[in-house]
């Protein structure tokens, strides 16, 4: 906003002192969301350090399983174990909200599953295809957990740069500019006001002499 181009006038001064109250209402409620943003990023955060892992500790204990379940069962019986599973797991997204930020929630259902729903049957496979199946839940369960956790995390991450970009362009750039208005404004009415007071005494003096 350039001096030059401000009207000196009472009614832009109000309008002036409209918009800085406003812009000061503005800057402490985005500082407000900003800060509590910020509280739910660390709170999400810790959860996140446990999740990512739990996910490497499964991933690895799935990879470990299906290498014995190669060695014991061969390729072949692992395949056609995993192809015997008729039910695939269900996955419902829904949406929650923290602080103005919508984030989703993801549930699953059938993911882990009995003997019975694995359809490859107790007789002709060895207990290590039951544990590699169950690892293999595990570290899908785990995975779900974490797309959660992270989407959530980079969704926070996002309106807390873009609410800290509001926050500085009101500080830094709205206030002062308003402000420096402000006092340009009542700067050039005092003097004004002081060319008319010195204007009407010279009058005055003319007209008595």
């Amino acid at each position: 906003m350039a001096l030059r181009d401000i009207k000196p006038t009472r009614s832009e001064l109000i309008d002036l002192k409209r918009k800085i109250k406003l812009s000061e209402r503005g800057y402490k409620i985005l500082k407000m969301k900003r800060d509590g943003l910020i509280m739910e990023f660390f709170k999400i955060l810790s959860t996140a350090k446990d999740s990512r892992g739990e996910l490497l500790i499964k991933y690895q204990h799935a990879v470990d399983m299906m290498a014995v379940a190669n060695t014991v069962e061969g390729a072949i019986g692992v395949k056609a174990a995993a192809l015997s599973v008729k039910e695939v797991p269900e996955i419902t997204l829904r949406s929650k909200n923290i602080m103005g930020v919508v984030v989703p929630e993801i549930k699953s259902s059938k993911v882990k599953k009995s003997l019975a729903d694995r359809g490859y049957g107790v007789l002709g496979t060895s207990p290590v295809i039951d544990e590699t199946a169950s690892s293999f839940e595990d570290l899908v369960e785990a995975i779900i957990q974490s797309a959660e956790i992270e989407t959530t995390m980079k969704r926070l991450l996002d309106e807390i740069e873009k609410t800290k970009r509001r926050v500085n362009a009101l500080e830094f750039k709205v206030i002062p500019e308003l402000t420096a208005a402000r006092d340009f404004i009542k700067m050039r009415l005092d003097e004004m006001e002081r060319e008319e007071l010195f204007r009407m005494k010279r009058i005055k003096a003319r007209g008595s002499a």
